[in-house]
C-alpha cells in the first residue's frame, strides 16, 4: 500500500529516485529475485483465499517480471525500463491506485478488514 500510496501522491518524485538508485547501482536490478519469491509467496500462500485467481494472476506477474529483469536479454530489459520510465505521472498514478486496490483486497481476503 505503501508504494500505491508514494505513487498517487508523488509520483514524480518517486520515478525520480528510482531513476537516481539505477544510475547508482544497476546491479540493483538483480534484487528483481526478491519480486519473483514474493510472486511464489503469493501464488502459494493465498490459496482458498477470496479472489484466488486474482492472486494466482498478481503473482505469476510477479514471478515473471522478476525472472525477466533478472534474466532477460539486456537490450530489451533496457528498452522495459526506459519505457516505464517515461510515464507521464498519471500513467503512475493508476499504477499506485491499482497497487493500492490490491493490498485493500489482500487485507479482506486474509480476513484482517471487513470481517464484521
Amino acid at each position: 500500500m505503501a508504494d500505491g500510496l508514494a505513487l498517487i501522491l508523488a509520483p514524480r518524485h518517486v520515478i525520480t529516485q528510482v531513476q537516481d538508485m539505477l544510475a547508482i547501482a544497476p546491479k540493483i536490478a538483480s534484487w528483481e529475485g526478491l519480486a519473483a519469491g514474493f510472486g511464489v509467496c503469493l501464488l502459494v500462500g493465498t490459496r482458498g483465499l477470496h479472489y484466488e485467481m486474482l492472486w494466482t494472476m498478481t503473482g505469476t506477474a510477479m514471478v515473471l517480471k522478476g525472472v525477466f529483469l533478472m534474466m532477460g536479454p539486456k537490450p530489451w530489459r533496457q528498452r522495459v525500463l526506459e519505457w516505464c520510465l517515461r510515464r507521464e505521472d498519471i500513467d503512475y498514478r493508476f499504477w499506485g491506485l491499482g497497487l493500492c486496490t490490491l493490498s485493500v483486497l489482500l487485507l479482506h481476503a486474509s480476513g484482517w478488514i471487513g470481517t464484521g
